[in-house]
């Protein structure tokens, strides 16, 4: 139990239905959706587009989406891809001619198809109980009407100016400028594309008027995109990967999502005594950074598109996992890992929501960097991902470049369960943290009994290209003492990550966490 003398918050607790989420119109739109007759995705559907409008610079209808889905106590989880792919006429080869070592950000070749629209037709069709004019109601509505901006919205905005370019710094800002907290922000073209997909489905998106505007401006800022790119696109269904943890079970998306990353960082953590350091001192931040370092350098090695992965046996392996762990000082920082790493490996915005019948979905919408790409569409001002950067150009890699090609995702959501029975849908943003944010929630909780609300609330640190990002929450010493040992550290501008969660608790009883470092919260009835 927490202090309650100290600044904080308490999970919330409810037993017909819950929703968890970063922003409170969201959380408010799906548990309304949940009390008029639909269920887990008719809530989820509802509650995840209208972040679109509430948190523009993460998510929007020109990104992807993951999901975990069990219908009911008893069936099977499955994952849900809605990722889009890289037009047919993409090639790594063309990039490589250019003189360029990377796919640029902001730029046309990192624009992948959106995904997500189709994701949500799929699953509204698919495990719905109400038509897809009532999910979409709410967002419909607000993004016509317009919301006021919350402030971490406000704060992440501020930050993200500059990355806007041409349409969308018209359709993104106010008199040029990012909006004030409390300020309205309302998207009446969006509105417009809304309401065709309301009307039509996936083809209100992905074929008519919306399509056009969408390929005539991606073409006019240089892309290769097409019609036929947007009309092929189609959201698969996948079978989540497993692995256990001191008596638990985590569930991750497959490829292309980095789903086994977390699941490796598991079972490198298995190998140290994790329950006899302090939670929050120096030695877990370290054995944390240093697992987290060989992890990402085995999903760059090795994941991709799931029809090009094929070494992801051995990336989960137990064996992998310790010759792994041998290679970890515990006094000191790595500044390699894949030199280090080469003998090992030779021959490489989230919303939960459980209802009354324990449908339980754990869904990830994105549009990657803030503002995705920073260019959105003249007309309806569809905002484009760069999922696109996550490709590699090395010739002959599994995530190499290619047109028709899903990229490597840093999006994965995630479900905890134990002796078979889903315990809790949960999730962690943050784009490359997040499989260390799913390792580190799991282990706060199994090994430093944690509740859901503790563990998302408790501080966090993160290895990310060299640089030890450690929260504020951390004691100065830690700090000190993590400099010695050879990390280079920094306390970041904003926190790192956000995360959402719903417990089902044996009792009936379900406890909703949701992250204070965003705006959102937990609701229930």
């Amino acid at each position: 139990m927490r202090d309650f003398h100290l600044p904080g918050r308490s999970a919330v607790f409810a037993t017909n239905g819950m929703c968890a989420t970063s922003h409170p119109l969201a959380a408010a739109a799906a548990l309304e959706i949940l009390k008029s007759g639909g269920n887990a995705v008719d809530a989820a559907i509802a509650g995840a587009v209208l972040l679109g409008i509430c948190e523009p610079q993460m998510t929007g209808l020109g990104g992807d989406m993951f999901a975990l889905i069990q219908k009911d106590p008893s069936a099977d989880v499955v994952a849900l891809n809605g990722s889009g792919r890289a037009p047919q006429a993409a090639n790594a080869a063309t990039l490589r001619a250019r003189g360029l070592s990377a796919v640029p950000i902001h730029s046309t070749d990192a624009i992948t198809i959106p995904g997500a629209v189709d994701g949500f037709c799929r699953m509204a069709k698919d495990f719905g109980n109400l038509s897809l004019a009532e999910v979409l109601a709410p967002a419909i509505y607000y993004t016509r009407l317009g919301v006021p901006v919350a402030p971490k919205v406000a704060f992440d905005w501020d930050q993200s100016t500059a990355l806007l370019q041409g349409a969308a710094r018209d359709k993104f800002l106010i008199s040029g400028a990012a909006p004030k907290a409390g300020q309205i922000f309302s998207s009446p073209s969006q509105a417009n594309a809304l309401d065709l997909i309301a009307a039509k489905g996936r083809d209100g998106f992905y074929s008519g008027a919306v399509v056009e505007d969408m390929v005539a401006s991606l073409q006019a800022a240089g892309g290769s995109h097409t019609v036929e790119d947007f009309a092929a696109t189609k959201a698969t269904y996948g079978t989540p990967l497993r692995g256990s943890y001191q008596g638990f079970e985590m569930l991750e998306h497959p490829a292309n999502g980095q789903g086994a990353t977390a699941l490796l960082m598991l079972n490198m953590m298995k190998l140290f005594d994790l329950t006899g350091m302090d939670p929050f001192g120096a030695e877990r931040a370290h054995i944390e950074a240093e697992i987290s370092k060989l992890a990402y350098d085995a999903r760059n090695r090795f994941i991709a598109d799931a029809d090009y992965t094929t070494r992801i046996a051995h990336m989960m392996a137990d064996e992998t996992a310790a010759s792994l762990a041998n290679l970890i000082n515990p006094n000191q920082a790595m500044m390699h890992p894949s030199d280090l790493s080469k003998a090992v490996h030779k021959d490489t915005i989230y919303i939960t929501v459980v209802d009354k019948n324990r449908m339980a979905v754990s869904l990830i919408y994105s549009i990657f960097h803030a503002f995705g790409s920073g260019i959105a569409s003249d007309k309806y001002g569809i905002l484009f991902q760069n999922r696109g950067a996550g490709f590699t150009l090395e010739k002959g890699h599994p995530n190499e470049l290619v047109g028709g090609k899903r990229p490597m995702h840093t999006i994965i959501p995630g479900m905890l369960a134990k002796n078979g029975r889903v315990t809790m849908p949960f999730g962690v943003m943050g784009g490359a943290y997040q499989p260390n944010g799913h390792a580190r929630f799991m282990s706060n909780m199994v090994d430093f009994g944690m509740d859901n609300q503790a563990a998302i609330d408790a501080p966090r640190c993160f290895s990310d290209n060299g640089l030890m990002k450690i929260e504020r929450g951390y004691a100065p010493q830690v700090h000190q003492c993590l400099m010695e040992m050879g990390h280079r550290v920094e306390i970041p501008n904003g926190p790192i990550g956000g995360a959402q969660a719903i417990l089902i608790g044996e009792d009936g009883v379900l406890h909703g966490a949701s992250d204070p470092r965003k705006d959102g919260c937990a609701l229930g009835y």
